[in-house]
């Protein structure tokens, strides 16, 4: 039998959460906004599974029932973190995508802003992709699907990206149009091992020049 008390508490600390957020208090807020990077740092050197609550409440300098006031648990600070990014990152993708520019422009315009992306949201985007979207709890299920659907447009749109540049003949058909997105995309996100956008001595946008150069340099097709 469960303690009726419990629920009553929980219950108390949500509503108290809910008014707090709705006031658009500054203090809460920036608050919040410590808590978010405290819990972002932690999630990045330790993982998800690896952090728990009282180690990001040691590292803001409270305990765990006061980030209670914040957030309801640990999964919806990583949720916060990078949802609302994962999103917009999609509908940048795909309005690349539809836009009239030819395929090798869209493709770069694509890989410089996913790479301005990363350090604009640093490190939050970088603990998402740690993050084994097959692997999560039960009760985060319906999350991860929503995810799962997300990186499959996300994936789809830089497909397209060079399907068009190959049917336009832009872009050789140097393997599957699915293959070499999976490469750009890999390129790109291996920088999560080693660019910090505070300490690196190149900028995120000249990194995605770079790769952009390089990755549409070899996808040319050559004019007859």
């Amino acid at each position: 039998m469960s303690d009726g008390s419990k629920p009553k508490m929980e219950s108390g600390i949500g509503q108290r959460r809910a008014q707090a957020r709705g006031q658009q208090n500054a203090a809460y807020a920036d608050r919040r906004s410590e808590i978010l990077a405290a819990a972002a740092k932690l999630f990045k050197s330790q993982g998800f599974r690896g952090t728990s609550l009282v180690h990001i409440a040691d590292q803001v300098g409270t305990d765990r029932a006061s980030l209670y006031y914040y957030f309801s648990s640990k999964e919806e600070l990583f949720d916060v973190l990078v949802t609302d990014v994962v999103k917009k990152n999609l509908a940048t993708a795909e309005g690349i995508r539809d836009s009239a520019d030819p395929a090798p422009e869209k493709l770069r315009k694509l890989i410089v802003g996913l790479m301005e992306s990363y350090a604009e949201h640093y490190p939050f985007l970088y603990v998402y992709l740690q993050e084994n979207m097959a692997h999560v709890a039960p009760k985060r299920q319906a999350w991860a699907r929503q995810m799962r659907q997300v990186n499959r447009r996300y994936e789809t749109a830089i497909t397209d990206i060079i399907r068009m540049g190959i049917d336009e003949g832009s872009i050789k058909a140097a393997g599957e149009p699915w293959v070499l997105a999976y490469g750009v995309m890999g390129m790109v996100s291996w920088t999560h091992r080693w660019f910090n956008p505070n300490t690196s001595e190149v900028d995120a946008r000249a990194i995605g020049e770079s790769y952009a150069e390089v990755i549409l340099a070899g996808l040319a097709a050559e004019r007859g």
